[in-house]
Protein backbone atom coordinates (compact mmCIF):
# COMPACT_ATOMS: atom_id res chain seq x y z
CA UNK A 1 0.00 0.00 0.00
CA UNK A 2 1.21 3.81 -0.93
CA UNK A 3 1.50 6.05 1.38
CA UNK A 4 -1.27 8.46 -0.40
CA UNK A 5 -3.26 5.12 0.08
CA UNK A 6 -2.99 5.10 3.58
CA UNK A 7 -3.44 8.43 4.25
CA UNK A 8 -6.84 8.42 2.34
CA UNK A 9 -7.62 5.34 4.25
CA UNK A 10 -6.97 6.57 7.62
CA UNK A 11 -8.67 9.57 6.75
CA UNK A 12 -11.84 7.45 6.28
CA UNK A 13 -11.73 5.89 9.63
CA UNK A 14 -11.02 9.17 11.10
CA UNK A 15 -14.64 10.75 9.39
CA UNK A 16 -16.77 7.98 11.14
CA UNK A 17 -15.13 8.10 14.56
CA UNK A 18 -15.66 11.69 15.44
CA UNK A 19 -18.76 13.72 14.59
CA UNK A 20 -17.94 17.09 13.35
CA UNK A 21 -16.12 19.35 13.92
CA UNK A 22 -14.20 17.34 16.32
CA UNK A 23 -11.77 20.65 16.87
CA UNK A 24 -9.01 18.09 19.32
CA UNK A 25 -9.16 15.14 16.67
CA UNK A 26 -8.40 17.79 14.04
CA UNK A 27 -5.18 19.35 15.79
CA UNK A 28 -4.30 15.76 16.74
CA UNK A 29 -3.98 14.97 12.92
CA UNK A 30 -2.60 18.14 11.85
CA UNK A 31 0.31 17.31 14.51
CA UNK A 32 1.03 13.57 13.95
CA UNK A 33 -0.42 13.11 10.51
CA UNK A 34 -3.66 11.22 9.61
CA UNK A 35 -1.96 7.67 9.31
CA UNK A 36 -0.34 7.80 12.94
CA UNK A 37 -3.61 10.00 14.47
CA UNK A 38 -5.67 6.68 13.10
CA UNK A 39 -3.70 4.33 14.12
CA UNK A 40 -3.28 5.98 18.04
CA UNK A 41 -7.06 6.91 17.96
CA UNK A 42 -7.54 2.80 17.49
CA UNK A 43 -5.57 2.57 20.54
CA UNK A 44 -6.81 5.09 22.76
CA UNK A 45 -3.31 6.22 22.95
CA UNK A 46 -4.29 9.74 22.73
CA UNK A 47 -5.15 13.11 24.77
CA UNK A 48 -7.97 12.86 26.28
CA UNK A 49 -9.56 15.54 24.60
CA UNK A 50 -8.89 13.53 21.45
CA UNK A 51 -10.15 10.24 23.53
CA UNK A 52 -13.62 12.08 24.42
CA UNK A 53 -14.09 12.87 20.92
CA UNK A 54 -13.81 9.34 19.41
CA UNK A 55 -14.31 6.90 22.15
CA UNK A 56 -18.04 6.04 21.63
CA UNK A 57 -16.90 5.17 17.77
CA UNK A 58 -13.39 4.56 17.54
CA UNK A 59 -13.72 0.63 17.08
CA UNK A 60 -15.91 1.81 13.97
CA UNK A 61 -13.44 0.58 11.40
CA UNK A 62 -15.12 0.86 8.15
CA UNK A 63 -12.82 2.31 6.65
CA UNK A 64 -11.66 0.85 3.46
CA UNK A 65 -15.68 -0.44 3.00
CA UNK A 66 -16.65 3.17 2.89
CA UNK A 67 -13.89 3.81 -0.06
CA UNK A 68 -15.25 0.81 -2.04
CA UNK A 69 -19.02 1.60 -1.89
CA UNK A 70 -18.36 5.45 -2.25
CA UNK A 71 -16.34 4.05 -5.71
CA UNK A 72 -19.50 1.88 -6.64
CA UNK A 73 -21.45 4.80 -6.43
CA UNK A 74 -19.07 7.68 -8.05
CA UNK A 75 -18.32 8.87 -4.95
CA UNK A 76 -14.73 10.10 -4.32
CA UNK A 77 -13.22 11.34 -0.94
CA UNK A 78 -11.30 14.34 -1.05
CA UNK A 79 -8.67 14.64 1.03
CA UNK A 80 -6.02 17.51 2.06
CA UNK A 81 -2.97 15.32 0.58
CA UNK A 82 -5.38 16.17 -3.16
CA UNK A 83 -4.60 18.75 -5.57
CA UNK A 84 -8.39 18.93 -5.42
CA UNK A 85 -8.54 19.82 -1.31
CA UNK A 86 -9.76 23.37 -1.67
CA UNK A 87 -7.30 24.35 0.89
CA UNK A 88 -7.18 28.31 0.22
CA UNK A 89 -10.90 28.43 1.28
CA UNK A 90 -10.79 26.60 4.08
CA UNK A 91 -7.79 28.34 6.00
CA UNK A 92 -10.76 31.04 6.78
CA UNK A 93 -11.56 28.15 8.93
CA UNK A 94 -8.46 27.67 10.54
CA UNK A 95 -7.69 31.67 11.08
CA UNK A 96 -11.44 32.22 12.51
CA UNK A 97 -10.64 29.38 14.68
CA UNK A 98 -7.28 31.04 15.87
CA UNK A 99 -9.23 33.75 17.05
CA UNK A 100 -11.06 31.87 19.21
CA UNK A 101 -14.23 31.14 17.09
CA UNK A 102 -15.93 27.79 18.11
CA UNK A 103 -17.28 25.32 16.27
CA UNK A 104 -15.11 25.91 13.00
CA UNK A 105 -12.79 23.29 12.65
CA UNK A 106 -11.58 22.39 9.10
CA UNK A 107 -13.21 19.40 8.08
CA UNK A 108 -10.57 16.15 8.29
CA UNK A 109 -11.81 14.96 4.47
CA UNK A 110 -14.98 15.35 2.45
CA UNK A 111 -16.76 12.82 0.25
CA UNK A 112 -17.66 14.52 -2.84
CA UNK A 113 -19.98 12.96 -6.15
CA UNK A 114 -20.02 14.88 -9.42
CA UNK A 115 -17.64 15.96 -12.24
CA UNK A 116 -16.68 19.17 -10.65
CA UNK A 117 -13.02 19.59 -8.92
CA UNK A 118 -13.67 20.98 -5.40
CA UNK A 119 -10.82 23.50 -5.98
CA UNK A 120 -12.22 24.98 -8.87
CA UNK A 121 -16.04 25.50 -7.90
CA UNK A 122 -14.96 27.36 -4.57
CA UNK A 123 -13.51 29.68 -7.39
CA UNK A 124 -15.74 33.29 -7.16
CA UNK A 125 -18.85 31.09 -5.94
CA UNK A 126 -21.53 32.94 -4.04
CA UNK A 127 -23.76 30.71 -1.68
CA UNK A 128 -27.31 31.52 -1.72
CA UNK A 129 -29.36 30.27 1.40
CA UNK A 130 -32.38 31.23 3.17
CA UNK A 131 -35.86 29.81 4.20
CA UNK A 132 -37.51 26.03 4.11
CA UNK A 133 -40.87 27.28 4.37
CA UNK A 134 -40.29 29.90 1.93
CA UNK A 135 -42.65 31.98 0.17
CA UNK A 136 -43.12 31.88 -3.71
CA UNK A 137 -40.93 35.30 -3.44
CA UNK A 138 -38.36 34.18 -2.07
CA UNK A 139 -38.53 30.95 -4.25
CA UNK A 140 -38.01 33.54 -7.00
CA UNK A 141 -36.00 35.67 -6.15
CA UNK A 142 -33.35 32.63 -5.31
CA UNK A 143 -34.05 31.15 -8.24
CA UNK A 144 -32.76 34.15 -10.62
CA UNK A 145 -29.84 34.74 -8.93
CA UNK A 146 -29.07 31.33 -9.24
CA UNK A 147 -29.74 31.74 -12.46
CA UNK A 148 -27.93 34.92 -13.63
CA UNK A 149 -25.09 33.96 -11.28
CA UNK A 150 -24.27 30.58 -12.69
CA UNK A 151 -24.83 32.34 -16.25
CA UNK A 152 -21.78 34.55 -15.42
CA UNK A 153 -19.68 31.46 -14.89
CA UNK A 154 -20.31 32.04 -10.94
CA UNK A 155 -20.70 28.74 -9.16
CA UNK A 156 -23.35 28.38 -6.70
CA UNK A 157 -22.99 26.85 -3.42
CA UNK A 158 -26.32 25.92 -1.43
CA UNK A 159 -27.43 23.25 1.10
CA UNK A 160 -30.09 21.11 -1.07
CA UNK A 161 -32.97 21.73 1.54
CA UNK A 162 -36.52 22.51 0.31
CA UNK A 163 -37.28 26.19 0.10
CA UNK A 164 -34.66 28.71 -1.06
CA UNK A 165 -31.81 26.05 -1.28
CA UNK A 166 -33.77 24.19 -3.79
CA UNK A 167 -34.48 27.07 -6.12
CA UNK A 168 -31.03 28.47 -5.97
CA UNK A 169 -29.76 25.01 -7.37
CA UNK A 170 -32.75 24.89 -10.03
CA UNK A 171 -32.23 27.99 -11.52
CA UNK A 172 -28.13 27.56 -11.62
CA UNK A 173 -29.10 24.21 -13.46
CA UNK A 174 -31.21 26.07 -15.67
CA UNK A 175 -28.19 27.96 -17.02
CA UNK A 176 -25.92 25.05 -17.30
CA UNK A 177 -24.02 26.28 -14.49
CA UNK A 178 -22.12 24.61 -11.88
CA UNK A 179 -23.90 24.16 -8.89
CA UNK A 180 -22.89 22.71 -5.21
CA UNK A 181 -25.11 20.60 -2.07
CA UNK A 182 -23.34 20.71 0.99
CA UNK A 183 -24.89 18.26 2.93
CA UNK A 184 -26.09 17.50 6.75
CA UNK A 185 -25.85 13.93 5.96
CA UNK A 186 -24.05 10.70 4.32
CA UNK A 187 -24.13 11.52 0.44
CA UNK A 188 -26.46 8.49 -0.11
CA UNK A 189 -28.84 9.07 2.39
CA UNK A 190 -31.39 10.47 0.20
CA UNK A 191 -32.38 13.32 2.37
CA UNK A 192 -34.41 15.33 1.45
CA UNK A 193 -36.73 12.56 -0.48
CA UNK A 194 -38.50 15.22 -2.55
CA UNK A 195 -35.13 16.09 -3.71
CA UNK A 196 -33.87 13.19 -4.93
CA UNK A 197 -34.03 13.76 -8.63
CA UNK A 198 -32.50 16.88 -7.72
CA UNK A 199 -29.45 16.17 -6.22
CA UNK A 200 -28.61 13.51 -8.93
CA UNK A 201 -28.81 16.45 -11.47
CA UNK A 202 -26.27 18.32 -9.36
CA UNK A 203 -24.36 15.07 -8.84
CA UNK A 204 -23.99 14.53 -12.99
CA UNK A 205 -22.91 18.12 -13.82
CA UNK A 206 -21.67 19.91 -10.53
CA UNK A 207 -20.92 18.11 -7.26
CA UNK A 208 -22.51 17.24 -3.76
CA UNK A 209 -20.67 17.26 -0.98
CA UNK A 210 -20.70 16.16 2.66
CA UNK A 211 -18.28 15.40 5.55
CA UNK A 212 -20.50 12.81 6.59
CA UNK A 213 -19.45 8.93 6.26
CA UNK A 214 -21.92 6.90 3.92
CA UNK A 215 -25.26 6.09 5.98
CA UNK A 216 -25.09 9.05 8.29
CA UNK A 217 -28.81 10.10 8.81
CA UNK A 218 -29.55 13.43 8.96
CA UNK A 219 -30.48 15.62 12.12
CA UNK A 220 -30.54 19.27 13.17
CA UNK A 221 -27.04 19.39 14.79
CA UNK A 222 -25.91 18.26 11.80
CA UNK A 223 -26.83 20.74 9.03
CA UNK A 224 -25.32 23.77 11.81
CA UNK A 225 -22.05 22.44 11.82
CA UNK A 226 -22.51 22.23 7.48
CA UNK A 227 -23.41 25.44 7.47
CA UNK A 228 -19.70 26.27 7.91
CA UNK A 229 -18.51 24.65 5.26
CA UNK A 230 -20.93 26.36 2.91
CA UNK A 231 -19.71 30.35 4.42
CA UNK A 232 -16.15 28.51 4.54
CA UNK A 233 -15.78 27.05 0.43
CA UNK A 234 -17.64 30.28 -0.45
CA UNK A 235 -16.45 33.87 -1.46
CA UNK A 236 -19.67 35.51 -0.05
CA UNK A 237 -23.03 34.48 1.40
CA UNK A 238 -26.32 35.44 -0.05
CA UNK A 239 -29.53 35.29 2.44
CA UNK A 240 -32.71 35.32 0.24
CA UNK A 241 -35.28 35.16 3.04
CA UNK A 242 -35.16 34.00 6.84
CA UNK A 243 -37.45 34.28 9.29
CA UNK A 244 -35.71 35.95 12.71
CA UNK A 245 -34.77 32.19 14.16
CA UNK A 246 -33.15 29.73 11.30
CA UNK A 247 -30.19 28.15 9.82
CA UNK A 248 -29.69 30.58 6.84
CA UNK A 249 -28.89 33.27 9.52
CA UNK A 250 -26.58 31.15 11.68
CA UNK A 251 -24.66 30.11 7.76
CA UNK A 252 -24.80 34.06 7.65
CA UNK A 253 -23.44 34.44 11.09
CA UNK A 254 -20.56 31.94 10.25
CA UNK A 255 -19.88 33.98 7.30
CA UNK A 256 -19.19 36.87 8.96
CA UNK A 257 -17.19 35.06 11.94
CA UNK A 258 -14.77 34.13 8.90
CA UNK A 259 -14.58 37.35 7.25
CA UNK A 260 -16.19 36.62 4.44
CA UNK A 261 -19.24 39.01 2.51
CA UNK A 262 -22.60 38.89 3.69
CA UNK A 263 -25.41 39.70 2.05
CA UNK A 264 -29.21 39.81 2.38
CA UNK A 265 -31.99 40.51 0.53
CA UNK A 266 -34.84 42.52 1.36
CA UNK A 267 -38.64 41.22 1.08
CA UNK A 268 -42.01 42.86 2.37
CA UNK A 269 -41.96 44.49 5.61
CA UNK A 270 -45.00 42.05 6.72
CA UNK A 271 -43.64 39.29 5.64
CA UNK A 272 -42.14 37.22 8.49
CA UNK A 273 -40.22 35.01 6.28
CA UNK A 274 -38.27 38.17 5.41
CA UNK A 275 -37.91 39.13 9.35
CA UNK A 276 -34.43 37.54 9.23
CA UNK A 277 -33.04 39.12 6.24
CA UNK A 278 -34.34 42.25 7.74
CA UNK A 279 -32.46 42.37 11.06
CA UNK A 280 -29.34 41.54 9.39
CA UNK A 281 -29.40 44.57 7.13
CA UNK A 282 -30.49 46.82 10.42
CA UNK A 283 -28.10 45.14 12.79
CA UNK A 284 -24.86 46.12 9.92
CA UNK A 285 -24.24 41.91 9.66
CA UNK A 286 -25.58 41.84 6.16
CA UNK A 287 -25.21 44.18 3.15
CA UNK A 288 -28.54 44.95 1.33
CA UNK A 289 -28.72 43.16 -2.00
CA UNK A 290 -31.20 43.39 -4.61
CA UNK A 291 -29.53 42.21 -8.02
CA UNK A 292 -27.05 40.47 -9.43
CA UNK A 293 -24.88 43.47 -10.15
CA UNK A 294 -25.22 44.40 -6.64
CA UNK A 295 -24.03 40.77 -5.19
CA UNK A 296 -21.39 41.40 -7.59
CA UNK A 297 -20.12 44.68 -6.43
CA UNK A 298 -20.66 43.80 -2.83
CA UNK A 299 -18.90 40.39 -3.25
CA UNK A 300 -15.68 42.81 -4.62
CA UNK A 301 -12.88 40.12 -4.15
CA UNK A 302 -14.66 38.88 -7.62
CA UNK A 303 -13.53 41.47 -9.58
CA UNK A 304 -16.70 42.85 -11.08
CA UNK A 305 -16.69 46.45 -12.29
CA UNK A 306 -20.10 48.19 -13.25
CA UNK A 307 -17.83 51.01 -13.96
CA UNK A 308 -15.89 51.76 -17.70
CA UNK A 309 -13.75 48.16 -18.32
CA UNK A 310 -11.27 50.33 -19.68
CA UNK A 311 -10.46 52.49 -17.12
CA UNK A 312 -7.01 51.12 -15.44
CA UNK A 313 -7.82 48.35 -12.13
CA UNK A 314 -5.64 48.77 -8.88
CA UNK A 315 -5.92 45.58 -6.70
CA UNK A 316 -7.67 47.29 -4.55
CA UNK A 317 -10.38 47.35 -6.46
CA UNK A 318 -11.98 43.71 -5.70
CA UNK A 319 -12.44 44.83 -2.36
CA UNK A 320 -16.53 45.38 -1.30
CA UNK A 321 -17.16 48.48 0.52
CA UNK A 322 -16.76 47.88 4.09
CA UNK A 323 -13.35 46.23 3.27
CA UNK A 324 -12.66 49.11 1.37
CA UNK A 325 -12.96 51.68 3.95
CA UNK A 326 -11.26 49.34 6.96
CA UNK A 327 -8.23 49.40 4.14
CA UNK A 328 -8.53 53.23 3.39
CA UNK A 329 -8.13 53.46 7.03
CA UNK A 330 -4.87 51.92 8.14
CA UNK A 331 -1.76 53.73 7.77
CA UNK A 332 1.81 52.70 6.50
CA UNK A 333 3.88 54.07 8.56
CA UNK A 334 2.03 53.25 12.06
CA UNK A 335 0.10 50.45 13.53
CA UNK A 336 -3.59 50.99 15.03
CA UNK A 337 -5.13 49.38 17.58
CA UNK A 338 -8.77 47.96 16.14
CA UNK A 339 -10.85 50.28 18.26
CA UNK A 340 -9.27 53.71 16.13
CA UNK A 341 -9.94 51.22 12.83
CA UNK A 342 -13.31 51.16 13.77
CA UNK A 343 -13.82 54.79 14.90
CA UNK A 344 -12.15 56.36 11.51
CA UNK A 345 -13.38 53.63 8.98
CA UNK A 346 -17.18 54.68 10.62
CA UNK A 347 -17.96 50.37 10.64
CA UNK A 348 -18.25 48.28 13.96
CA UNK A 349 -15.64 46.72 15.65
CA UNK A 350 -16.83 43.35 15.56
CA UNK A 351 -17.26 43.33 11.78
CA UNK A 352 -13.53 45.06 11.83
CA UNK A 353 -12.50 42.10 13.68
CA UNK A 354 -13.87 39.96 10.97
CA UNK A 355 -12.93 42.21 7.85
CA UNK A 356 -9.10 42.47 9.47
CA UNK A 357 -8.03 39.04 9.02
CA UNK A 358 -9.39 38.55 5.35
CA UNK A 359 -7.43 41.99 4.41
CA UNK A 360 -4.22 40.09 6.27
CA UNK A 361 -5.13 37.05 4.09
CA UNK A 362 -5.04 38.83 0.82
CA UNK A 363 -1.96 40.47 1.63
CA UNK A 364 -3.47 44.28 2.09
CA UNK A 365 -2.80 44.39 6.28
CA UNK A 366 -0.56 42.66 8.44
CA UNK A 367 -1.06 42.20 12.58
CA UNK A 368 1.41 43.59 14.66
CA UNK A 369 2.36 44.16 18.02
CA UNK A 370 0.93 47.83 17.95
CA UNK A 371 -2.28 46.57 16.48
CA UNK A 372 -2.87 46.75 12.36
CA UNK A 373 -1.21 49.06 9.37
CA UNK A 374 -1.75 48.64 5.47
CA UNK A 375 0.91 46.56 3.72
CA UNK A 376 3.20 48.98 1.66
CA UNK A 377 2.37 49.83 -2.22
CA UNK A 378 -0.83 47.43 -2.04
CA UNK A 379 -3.48 49.77 -3.94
Amino acid sequence: MSEFEAERIARSYLLRVAEPPAPALTDFVGEHGPVVAAERVRRADCPAKVRDETAARRAHDYAERDLERAAAGETRLVIPEDDEWPAWPLLSLAVARGRGVSGVASPLALWVRGPARLDEAVDQAIAIVGARAATEYGEHNAAEVGYHLASRGIPVFSGAAYGIDGAAHRGALSASGTTVAVLGCGIDAGYPAQHATLLRTIGKTGAVVSEYPPGTPPARHRFLVRNRLIAALTEGTVVVEAGRRSGARNTAGTAGALGKVVMAMPGPVSSGMSAGCHALIRAGEATLVTSVDEILETAGRLGHQAADPAKPRRRTDRLGPEASRVHDALSERSAKPEERIAAESGIPVERIRSLLPELELDGFAERGDAGWRRQAGKT
